[in-house]
This record gives structure tokens, C-alpha cells and sequence, in this order.
């Protein structure tokens, strides 16, 4: 099957491509997602070239045993697929009747000959005999042609159904993954390997289909080399005719053609609204940006099951623009005149056949069988070296499939707890108390310590304040709290439980985080905030308040699209061969500057926000979480939340936090000095990793310390 290219060049026609202009653009709608406006140009094929190594695959082929678990693994999960087995059921049949294609239709090519022999030799012909053999050499090629074609009908569903399955799994291992294990390099590399970005099919249907391909062609081979066989004991020098047109494909094996890349203007784009939410979550969780955010914020339950709801409402539709393209054009009825070209290539052997029963004595038999192995023998040959190929690609397959098992069966860095929490519910209401004890923590791969021999208690309903400057160690205390990592020495307790024995989803559930690096999600504004509160992602009523709480609803309302905007636009517009005067389509602005150095044209899909409108993006998701669901929250953690606002909006926000909370414990970090800390129950004043000073804002004063000093210095800067 040819494969297909995009390529965002420009081309050299003046004017624009409008995708609204009716009379000289074509809208095809590919699928419930995709639309496709085509002006089509000149179709140009190329040549591609391949190599073969015998000694790899020899090595290669060693590796299969230690991989048949997982693939017996496979084929179990694959016969819980709902109707997978039937539509690999009838896969299977087709294939084994398109491997004895090639042997009944040289079987009759033999018969031909058998009448050509007969007219030369007997100077008759037995008509009736050459119109059933002639009927049945074409109607053996059309019922290839057929079956070829139901073949196309059934893998779609097949492979989309295999696809489907897996992809739920692949999205659930990486969605799962805590931030230890998923910021492991070795893990990432290990992902690529195992769920390869961009593939048109899935890595489980390519092992299916590559088996049982060694299998029909071993069949093919075996059927096509008796029936080759027997013609050819029959004829003077049939076996050497055979040898001396094997040899030339034989020494011509290594090279192939590739023919599908092809030079249009066009252009494709998707409004879809599941399919861009299915990306836009498929983005976030292959994100590390994301990934203290998704496990804090106990996302990954919701992030899966509405990824399983867009799957579920898509279907086979669910596809990448290249997937539907290809169907849309491979997925038709051979026309008639395909039909007729099929049936034609078989008439110049039967004209041959003609011929030589109306002249038998101009025309030797030997020249009729010459003719015949030389295309007999190509056909043996490129089934031959198919089959050298195909088995070669089996120790890749099945490795594959061992790589991505493993990663499904990848187990946390972070071990979950077995007591629930809370006990009570209602006791979140007066807060959660915090207890470090000479805790001691290094991030992977670093050498110094991030904290070192840190103690403190913040008790329940306390507003603390962690100060020091940037890299002191004041977030490495919150993602501790949240158990995106764990110390490597000392104790967390969380209401005098040990933190590690606590169920990982009830804790981050009674938490609410917003981390310095914040991120935004490649999904809407609404859903950016609503994933504070997934539980609660339809309620827009509750979208609306969080954002007012958030500082965020004013400019939201500004913007064209409201809530629904994209922050940035998960799906990209496909498209190539536009004309120079091409600047906007499909409402997004064409960036011709990234096409000849990326080698692929797309839109400019960010929208453009500041970085205090994105922040407030960002809170009003933790305001979403934290004051919408009253009962279920009880520690609220904040590290540095007013680092990109100015200081009416910072002061504004403290105070909506401050007279918000209740009774529920608040812990900020900050490098900030000001009203926050003045009004703080506990500040913990940090320095190279170590806690120098503790107590209230008057007590730090007081006691004339590092806090005081600075503190002065800052009251003198507004004298």
C-alpha cells in the first residue's frame, strides 16, 4: 500500500487558498472529525530503497522464545475485545484463500499450456476445455481482486478495535505514572519504545497481521512451488527456464519502490469537539510539564475515563488525519475500469494461447513455456523474499510487544498506603496538621540535598508562611506534603499518622496544590479549571465562581470564544502547497517561517495571554478544587501563587484566600515580605535547605533575626 506525505511547502501560484471558496475548492468530510478542502495538483511518485543484512535477522530470530509469554499475553487480551475474534476469524480465512491464489492460478497457466501442447502435437484443440480454463485463469484474478478488497473492509475494524483497546491502556499507564518514575530518562525512552508516537497502526495488530503472514505465505510458497513443480517436470528445460529467471529477481532483491508522495494544494482541519478534548488529554498526560499537577491533584481517574468517553463516542473515527485520509482513499470498490485492468493483464497469456493453436507450428512450445516461468517464477520469487522479510520482522514485533507490556505492568516509585483517610470526613472542615521530623530529601540524579534535617509541626486550621529564596527549598516541602516524592531519611506525618501509610488517592484528595510551575492543559478554558474539580467538570456555574475567585473571569469574558478558548489548540491543521498570499486559515494565522525549517506546516494555535492572566488561570482551577468541594478538601497549598501579579491583584487574592479558607490549614511559600506574613500563625524562614528560624511574624521580629533583618530592609524601601 503506497504510503502518503505531508509537506508544508509553498507554492509558487499567486493568490490565496480559501477553503470557503466553493467553485475551485473541493470539501470532502473525511469522518466525524475530519474535513478535507482540496485543489489538486500534479501526483509524483518516488523510489525508496531498503536493505538486507541475513546475519541481523539470524540474531534476531534468537530472541522469539523469552518473547512468546508476552505474546501469548497478547492474544488473551486481544479475545476479550468485543468482536475481535470474528472479524480475525474471517481476516484468517481471506488470507489463506490469498495464499493459494497464486498456485491456482498457475495451475491453470499450466492447463494453457497442457492446450497449447495438444494443438502443436494433435493439430486439434478442445474448445469447450479452453473457454472453462480461460474462464476460470480470469475468474481465479477477479476473486483476488475481491477478497483483496474485503480484506481493507475488515482490517479497519479490526485493527481500530485493537487500537482502541490498547490506546485506553497506553493512556492509563502514562496518566498513573508518578513524577519519580515518569521523569526517569531510561522510563521515557522505554515509552517511545513501546507506544511509538504517530503510528498509523497499532503494535499488537502489526504482530497479529505479521503472523499470520508468515504463515499464509509459508502456505503460498509451499502451494506455488508443487504446482511450479509439476509444470514444469513436464517441459524440456522447464527446470533450468525456471533457474535462469529466478536469478534476476534474486539479484535484484534489496531494492523496492515507493510510490505515494504527491504535490497538491490543500488543506484539512477538525471542529470537532471530543476528538480535540481526546487530544488535548492524550498532550497533557505525554507532558511532564503536567505531571505534578495530574498526581497532586488526583486527576488521572477522571482524565481516563473522559478520554474512554471521547474513545467511546468517536469510535474508528478516533484517527489521526493520515488514518482517515488513506481510508478515504483506499476504502472504495475497485471500479470498473480497475476491474477491467485486472482482467486484461491475464488476456495476453490466453492471446498467446489463441494464437498458437490457430498458427501451432509457427510458434514452439518452448517459447510458451518460457513465457510462463518467467512469470510464474517473479511471482514465486516476491512471495519468497516477502516471506524472508516478514519473518525477520517477527523478533522485532514480539519485542515490541514484550516492551510494551512491561511498561503496562510498570509498577511506582511511590508506593501507595492501606489506611484510608480521613477517618471522618467532617474533620477536614477544621483542617490537617502537618509534622516534619528531620526529614532529608535529594531530587534524582542531583548530588546536594534539598532540604536537610528539617523539623517543624503546623497544627490544624493554621495559616503557615515558608520563606527563603529561590532554590532554598521551600517547594521541595509542598511536593514532600503532596507525596510527589518521598524523603530519603526522617519522617511526614499527616494528623499524627505517618504519611506513608495513608492511601495515596484519599490524601492528595483532601489536598489542593498549585505549584510554582504552573501549567496550563492543552484543553479549553473551562476545562482547565474544571479539572481542579473533575467531579464537578459540567457545573459551568461552579467553572464561573472559581474564575471570579481566581481574579480570572473578567478578562476570560473579554476574549471571543470565552471559556471555550483554547489556550493552546491540541489539534493541528494539516495543509501544503499553499499559495504565497496564504496568511489565516481556518481563523488561525499560517506560520510560513516554521514550514522550511520543521519540514510541516501548521497554524499558530496558542492563544496569547500574559503570564498573570495565565496564572489566574491556574488558581481559579485550585479555587475550583479547594472551595467548591468544602467537605472533601482540608490542606490548601500554594507555592509562590503571586509571582507573575501585580500588587493590587496579589493583595486582592491573599485576602479572598484568607477570608475563604475557614478554618482550613493554608501553607504558602513565598520570597515575598508583606501583609500575608504579618497576618501568618507560623513562618517557617528557610535557608540552604535548613529551617534557620521559626514562630510568628512578632515573635521573628522580636527575636531580631535573619527574618528581621530583611523585613527592615524591605519597610525602609517604602520610607
Amino acid at each position: 500500500m503506497p504510503r502518503f506525505y505531508h509537506r508544508g511547502q509553498v507554492s509558487n501560484r499567486k493568490g490565496k487558498f480559501d477553503p470557503n471558496d466553493e467553485e475551485r475548492v473541493k470539501h470532502t468530510k473525511i469522518s466525524k472529525v475530519w474535513e478535507l478542502y482540496e485543489d489538486y495538483e500534479v501526483k509524483k511518485p518516488r523510489l525508496s530503497f531498503f536493505s538486507f543484512s541475513p546475519r541481523q535477522r539470524l540474531e534476531r530470530y534468537l530472541g522469539l522464545y523469552e518473547n512468546l509469554p508476552f505474546v501469548w499475553r497478547m492474544l488473551k487480551d486481544i479475545g476479550r475485545i468485543r468482536a475481535c475474534w470474528f472479524y480475525l476469524g474471517v481476516y484468517l480465512i481471506i488470507q489463506l484463500a490469498l495464499s493459494l491464489a497464486p498456485a491456482i492460478q498457475l495451475w491453470y497457466s499450466g492447463q494453457l499450456l497442457k492446450i497449447v501442447e495438444t494443438a502443436v502435437e494433435k493439430r486439434t484443440v478442445d474448445k469447450q476445455l479452453l473457454f472453462r480454463i480461460a474462464s476460470g485463469r480470469i475468474a481465479s484474478s477477479l476473486a483476488e481482486l475481491v477478497l483483496n478488497h474485503v480484506t481493507t473492509i475488515v482490517v479497519r475494524p479490526l485493527n481500530s478495535q485493537i487500537k482502541q483497546y490498547y490506546t485506553v491502556h497506553m493512556f492509563g499507564v502514562l496518566a498513573r505514572m508518578d513524577v519519580p518514575t515518569y521523569d526517569d530518562p531510561l522510563i521515557q525512552r522505554q515509552l517511545e519504545q513501546a507506544f511509538p508516537s504517530g503510528s498509523r497502526n497499532s503494535i499488537v495488530w502489526r504482530t497479529v497481521a505479521t503472523c499470520i503472514h508468515v504463515v499464509t505465505s509459508a502456505i503460498r510458497l509451499l502451494s506455488q512451488l508443487s504446482v511450479l513443480y509439476s509444470v514444469l517436470n513436464k517441459q524440456k528445460d522447464g527446470l533450468l527456464f525456471a533457474f535462469l529467471s529466478f536469478s534476476q529477481p534474486l539479484l535484484a532483491w534489496g531494492s523496492g519502490y515507493n510510490a505515494g508522495i504527491f504535490t497538491r494544494v490543500w488543506a484539512a482541519t477538525t471542529r470537532n469537539v471530543d476528538y480535540i478534548e481526546l487530544s488535548g488529554l492524550r498532550k497533557s498526560v505525554g507532558d511532564s510539564a503536567h505531571r505534578k499537577e495530574i498526581v497532586a491533584g488526583n486527576m488521572w481517574e477522571y482524565m481516563q475515563a473522559e478520554y474512554k468517553r471521547c474513545i467511546d463516542v468517536l469510535g474508528e473515527d478516533a484517527v489521526e488525519f493520515w488514518d482517515a485520509f488513506r481510508y478515504l482513499r483506499f476504502h472504495r470498490f475497485p471500479t470498473f475500469l480497475t476491474i477491467l485492468r485486472q482482467s486484461m493483464k491475464e488476456m495476453p497469456q490466453i492471446a498467446f494461447t489463441l494464437r498458437a493453436v490457430q498458427y501451432p507450428a509457427s510458434i514452439p512450445v518452448s517459447l510458451t513455456s518460457l513465457t510462463l516461468i518467467t512469470t510464474t517464477v517473479s511471482s514465486f520469487s516476491n512471495t519468497l523474499f516477502s516471506f524472508f522479510n516478514e519473518t525477520g520482522f517477527i523478533t522485532e514485533t514480539f519485542d515490541a510487544i514484550r516492551k510494551m507490556y512491561e511498561m503496562i505492568d510498570l509498577p511506582n516509585r511511590i508506593p501507595d498506603g492501606i489506611i484510608p483517610y480521613p477517618e471522618n470526613q467532617q474533620a477536614l472542615q477544621m483542617g490537617i496538621s502537618i509534622e516534619f521530623r528531620n526529614v532529608s530529601f535529594k531530587y534524582p540524579e542531583s548530588k546536594s540535598y534539598a532540604l536537610k534535617s528539617v523539623s517543624f509541626k503546623i497544627v490544624k486550621g493554621q495559616l503557615c508562611v515558608i520563606l527563603g529564596e529561590n532554590g532554598s527549598g521551600k517547594s521541595t516541602i509542598l511536593k514532600l506534603i503532596g507525596r510527589l516524592y518521598d524523603p530519603e531519611e526522617g519522617q511526614i506525618f499527616v494528623d499524627d499518622q505517618d504519611i506513608k501509610t495513608l492511601k495515596l488517592a484519599d490524601l492528595r484528595r483532601a489536598m489542593a496544590i498549585l505549584f510554582q510551575d504552573y501549567t496550563h492543559f492543552p484543553l479549553s478554558i473551562k476545562e482547565n479549571i474544571a479539572l481542579g474539580d473533575p467531579g464537578h467538570s459540567g457545573d459551568m456555574e461552579r467553572v464561573t465562581q472559581a474564575a471570579t475567585l481566581g481574579g480570572a473571569s473578567k478578562f476570560i469574558e473579554r476574549l471571543d470564544d470565552g471559556y471555550d478558548t483554547y489556550l493552546d489548540r491540541p489539534v493541528r491543521d494539516y495543509y501544503s502547497g499553499l499559495p504565497e498570499g496564504t496568511t489565516n486559515i481556518f481563523g488561525r494565522a499560517v506560520d510560513f517561517g516554521r514550514v522550511r525549517g520543521a519540514g510541516g506546516m501548521k497554524t499558530n494555535e496558542a492563544t496569547s495571554l500574559s503570564g498573570g492572566q495565565m496564572q489566574r488561570i491556574a488558581l481559579s482551577r485550585t479555587f475550583m478544587r479547594s472551595l467548591m468541594s468544602e467537605s472533601n478538601v482540608g490542606l490548601l497549598l500554594f507555592d509562590e501563587p503571586s509571582a507573575s501579579l501585580d500588587p493590587t491583584a496579589e493583595h486582592d487574592l491573599f485576602e479572598r484566600l484568607r477570608l475563604l479558607r475557614g478554618q482550613k490549614t493554608m501553607i504558602f511559600s513565598s520570597h515575598r515580605f508583606g501583609n500575608l506574613t504579618r497576618n501568618a500563625d507560623m513562618i517557617l524562614y528557610i535557608h540552604d535547605s535548613v529551617i534557620v528560624e521559626e514562630g510568628s511574624h512578632n515573635q521573628l521580629i522580636k527575636a531580631g533575626g535573619e527574618y528581621a533583618r530583611i523585613w527592615n530592609l524591605q519597610a525602609q524601601a517604602f520610607l
